[in-house]
């Protein structure tokens, strides 16, 4: 087979193939390559030498059997026999459902995580967003300081557990996205530095230097970020990849990383025959990156949607540190914005950052699925001191209401695990850095950041114990048990009216109509013939609906339509969906 590799500094390259040593040779018209053929075969074991070097692992592994460090190995990927037929599913009418595979299950691997997949149908997910995949240091970690972009976390697994996980969720009708980081690689294991100039002094990240997407050799960076993205899709059989902080790709060039990824994702798209979605993650506040390439936008197909979370968050919790502060002032009158505006910051002054921040959303050509709603993420859980969920301060009927503003709102839908039944389990930030001094920085940064919000010391989960991780893995045995499935009924209950009821997948945020009280605590949401009532409060509330003979479709709590005077008693920390004639 043909081995090539991109090392436009060296003098030398030699490929490790199997014990034995080959010299490659510059690669005809392609600047910077090098290549040489060599006997291999599924498994086989390989690395490149550049000018006598140590044998490092290759840029495109496909597979790290040893770790990031280790050599790489071979993939054949057209060993795997697939069984279910699929013809691919967009983020259109989705519900989607976060997964992180280390905690999913104790055993923390991608079959463990498989065998629940009749759990998520049952819900009624659409599709799972997989956590990072790539490899890292160690077992256990969130996956965000993956190395080798190509290759699949062998702890988790490896290639061909990724593809029976696939496999068996396509057999489900669900789809698979997975979440991908361009914007930087862990600092432990990345032995890209050494190949090329795939990063960049010119502009400094949260991370250290850029990923090298507008400065000299960024070509080659940009045409490695897509391979690895279109290599995901077509031979895993995935169904989108999720974005991480796109912000944080710095690119001056005309055309946008971002744009450029988008065209050779719908390129591909179009050869398959199946709808490949990209959903970003950006802090931006600009529609413009859901915004289609041929109305000026860079043309990802949907993004999350922070703000949405943020005032819903400030509206249950009353929270008003740090980027809450703003949401917290009039929390109802923040939720009532993101809900028909789509963004709380859309120009506005945001005192979190200290200048304004956002773009308004063109309600007319922008739907309103292109925007991810969420009440609890990844993030927003485990960034937290002791990565508290809300089940952890806040009654089942404050978590109903919650799911029901989100699953019958205007903005495609995600959960994170174990939310779905009000999980009593934490999503706490853990590591498994095999370099000692990285662990100790990172155990001693994570006690540092929050030592300024006034935790003590010993109130910070250590990254590094064991104990951490395990803490984070959800408790299957408590969906059987009250209050847990009452809760996991209601959700199930509303995503089964999302999917049966059109109004509540009308992507015309123009069309929606709210009403509220932040003194009475009441929130009330007009989808087409729907109304959705909720009450935050701890009192009864009497909320107008209007529409003579509405008939109630779910409650949390017994409430009994509204009379002639179109008032809802809603008994307190409750809520209801009903339909109007």
């Amino acid at each position: 087979m043909e081995f090539e590799v991109w090392a436009p500094g060296a003098e030398r390259v030699a490929l490790l193939c199997d014990g034995a040593t080959h010299a490659l040779r510059r690669a005809d018209g392609r600047a910077g390559w090098w290549t040489v053929e060599a006997d291999a075969a599924d498994g086989t074991r390989y690395g490149f030498s550049l000018d006598d070097g140590p044998v490092l692992p290759d840029p495109r592994s496909r597979r790290q059997p040893d770790g990031p460090d280790g050599l790489s190995a071979v993939v054949d990927h057209d060993r795997y026999a697939w069984r279910a037929p699929w013809a691919g599913r967009g983020v259109r009418d989705a519900v989607l459902y976060e997964l992180h595979v280390g905690t999913y299950t104790p055993d923390g691997t991608l079959d463990s995580a498989a065998g629940r997949l009749g759990h998520l149908a049952e819900l009624g997910i659409t599709h799972v967003e997989l956590m990072p995949l790539c490899p890292f240091p160690g077992r256990h970690g969130w996956g965000y300081e993956g190395v080798s972009l190509w290759a699949v976390h062998e702890p988790y697994g490896g290639p061909d557990a990724l593809k029976r996980f696939v496999d068996a969720a396509h057999a489900h009708g669900i789809g698979v996205v997975l979440d991908v980081v361009h914007n930087h690689l862990g600092p432990s294991g990345n032995h890209l530095p050494a190949f090329g100039p795939y990063f960049t002094e010119t502009h400094q990240t949260p991370w250290g230097a850029a990923v090298n997407l507008d400065a000299p050799g960024s070509d080659e960076v940009r045409a490695y970020l897509i391979g690895s993205a279109l290599a995901w899709l077509r031979d895993y059989r995935l169904d989108g990849l999720r974005l991480d902080a796109v912000h944080a790709l710095r690119d001056t060039r005309a055309r946008h990383f971002l744009e450029e990824l988008s065209a050779a994702v719908d390129e591909l798209s179009d050869e398959l025959g199946r709808p490949l979605s990209l959903i970003a993650e950006s802090d931006q506040g600009d529609p413009r990156v859901i915004t289609p390439r041929a109305q000026g936008g860079l043309g990802l197909h949907a993004q999350w949607n922070d703000d949405f979370h943020h005032a819903l968050h400030t509206t249950l919790t009353g929270e008003a540190h740090g980027y809450y502060e703003d949401f917290a002032r009039a929390p109802f009158a923040a939720l009532a914005k993101t809900l028909t505006g789509g963004f709380f910051h859309d120009g506005t002054y945001s005192t979190f950052r200290g200048r304004r921040h956002g773009r308004p959303v063109d309600r007319a050509r922008t739907p309103a699925y292109r925007f991810l709603g969420y009440t609890q993420t990844h993030d927003q859980i485990g960034n937290r001191a002791q990565g508290d969920r809300l089940s952890a301060t806040l009654s089942p009927g404050l978590l109903a209401c919650a799911a029901a503003l989100t699953l019958t709102g205007p903005f495609t839908p995600m959960l994170f695990m174990g939310e779905e039944w009000g999980a009593s389990t934490p999503w706490q930030f853990f590591t498994d850095h095999t370099d000692p001094e990285l662990a100790e920085a990172v155990r001693r940064g994570r006690r540092r950041e929050f030592a300024s919000h006034g935790w003590a010391e010993g109130d910070i989960p250590d990254p590094q114990d064991p104990a951490t991780r395990d803490r984070s893995c959800l408790d299957w045995a408590e969906p059987l048990t009250d209050p847990h499935a009452r809760v996991l009924a209601w959700y199930r209950q509303l995503i089964a009216l999302r999917r049966t009821r059109g109004d509540l997948r009308d992507p015309d945020l123009a069309a929606l109509r709210v009403a509220y009280d932040e003194q009475e605590r009441w929130f009330a949401v007009r989808r087409g013939d729907l109304r959705i009532a909720v009450n935050i409060g701890k009192e009864a509330a009497d909320v107008p609906l209007g529409g003579r003979g509405a008939r109630v479709l779910a409650a949390w709590e017994p409430v009994t339509a509204p009379g002639a005077d179109g008032l809802l008693r809603l008994p307190a920390e409750s809520c209801a969906v009903l339909a109007t004639p």
